[in-house]
């Protein structure tokens, strides 16, 4: 189970994650990796970065192609051309006390339509054809409709992610969000592993849930999207 003790591995989620339980869901070239893109978006490089890599990275993904990364630090090469910045709390779950809820059921991809139109509603994040495949995703219904779901996605050793965490805006202020979390994070810790997150800086409300469910703010990260050199 993944601790605040080893918790470093979190700085470059992404690529511990392809290196290992997510390897099945990779592309590689050289020393660079990237999710398929019908599963998610991220790319991701080694720690130790020089220009090597980089251009590894840009055999990999192609000339002029958007590149979505994340970590604590993303310095590219002048040749590479930054599109967008995002800043985001990586938080932890220290203090959450899971716990299943018998009336989430798990998402399938026949769901997958209705996940689309709900993530379109919501704009929790990015969201692909075959994301479903990742992880776990749980969902609450209401007069069969999905109204609300969590899941799982970037699962470095011991660790995984939180993530696609939305409520249609109608069911807003019931507690479908901290009971889905709830349940995501009992799934997680019940294979063993620990639980964390990346909510926006400019999020403060969800940022406020998250600490009230029991998640602890590690440190504040990066999410940078790039263009490869032509």
């Amino acid at each position: 189970m993944g601790s605040l003790d080893d918790a470093g591995i979190l700085d470059n989620a992404a690529w511990h994650a392809l290196r290992g339980p997510h390897a099945a869901f990779a592309e590689s070239h050289g020393s660079a990796r990237r999710y398929r893109p019908d599963f998610a978006r991220y790319s991701a490089l080694p720690d130790a970065r020089d220009d090597a890599t980089w251009r590894d990275l840009a055999r990999l993904v192609g000339p002029g192609a958007q590149v979505s990364m994340s970590g604590a630090v993303i310095e590219p090469p002048p040749d590479w051309t930054v599109t967008r910045i995002g800043r985001a709390r990586q938080m932890v779950a220290a203090e959450v006390h899971e716990r299943a809820d018998p009336d989430v059921v798990e998402l399938t991809p026949a769901d997958v339509p209705e996940i689309f139109a709900l993530i379109g509603r919501t704009k929790p994040g990015p969201w692909r054809s075959k994301t479903i495949h990742i992880g776990r995703y749980l969902g609450i219904r209401h007069a069969g409709r999905l109204v609300a779901m969590a899941g799982e996605r970037v699962r470095p050793p011991g660790w995984v992610e939180v993530s696609a965490v939305c409520t249609d805006e109608e069911f807003r202020g019931r507690g479908f969000a901290s009971r889905l979390v709830g349940a995501v994070v009992h799934d997680i810790r019940s294979r063993g592993d620990e639980a964390y997150l990346h909510v926006s800086v400019n999020n403060p409300v969800a940022t406020r849930l998250y600490e009230g469910l029991g998640f602890r703010v590690r440190r504040e990260t990066s999410f940078v999207g790039l263009t490869a050199p032509a």
